[in-house]
């Protein structure tokens, strides 16, 4: 395959996994956290969140404090999630439940805080900022 064949085909791969030039860019020494889907559970909500690794080194521990609220901004429900393990430049899905709060009742999440932060070259000062959020659906993902 020549060259020009193959740069295209890996930008249409980067662009069929929403990872065009500029997100590309933006995710570069980023770890990035998406609220990839809710859904609808007896007992409440699952939530599946996709992380994306491009801080440069892995994370043994990563400890996220995450605030729901509902449709009408009153706070929710407040869930610490663990992350981690997640090693560097892997996608992982992290998958947990919010027990007792259906997901039409969900109007945004916020990622709070991180409560725990360890890994290669990793300070826990460092991790909120390397920490860049998006939502793939109708529910907000905000830092």
């Amino acid at each position: 395959m020549n060259r020009t064949l193959l740069c295209l085909a890996f930008a249409w791969m980067l662009a069929a996994a929403g990872l065009g030039p500029a997100t590309a860019a933006e995710n570069a020494a980023r770890l990035g956290v998406e609220l990839n889907k809710l859904e609808a559970q007896s007992s409440g909500c699952r939530a599946y969140l996709l992380l994306e690794n491009g801080a440069g080194h892995g994370f043994s521990a990563l400890k996220l404090d995450l605030v729901m609220f509902d449709v009408e901004g009153i706070v929710a429900k407040r869930l610490a999630v663990e992350a981690a393990p997640l090693p560097r430049d892997k996608i992982s899905l992290k998958v947990f439940d919010i027990a007792g709060l259906a997901c039409d009742r969900i109007g945004r999440l916020l990622l709070n805080d991180v409560l725990a932060c360890e890994g290669d070259g990793v300070a826990a000062p460092d991790c909120l900022s390397l920490l860049a959020v998006r939502s793939r659906g109708d529910v907000p993902f905000v830092k």
